[in-house]
């Protein structure tokens, strides 16, 4: 694991919790076949170093306490315009 994007997540994110939940929440995402939104580091940069990576660089966030949307069991892959956002 790549302890400097931990480090970086960790930062943004702030609860531990959540990050551990969003992190396993887009690995799974990941492991199944969904594409990442920024370039690996290396070919064999493993998945959980990915979504660190898409935290870190914004492309990736939290929103607590929102109401989730109305295709809650749609398509969790179609990106937003301002990026994906898990609502957990």
């Amino acid at each position: 694991m790549n302890f400097e994007y931990l480090t970086k997540a960790q930062e943004k994110i702030g609860n531990v919790p959540t990050l551990v939940n969003l992190v396993s929440y887009r690995t799974r995402q990941l492991n199944h076949g969904a594409r990442p939104m920024v370039k690996p580091d290396h070919p064999e940069q493993d998945n959980h170093d990915i979504v660190l990576k898409e935290i870190v660089e914004g492309k990736l966030t939290v929103e607590m306490g929102v109401e989730p949307p109305s295709d809650i069991f749609g398509n969790f892959d179609a990106p937003k315009e301002d990026g994906p956002s898990v609502i957990l």
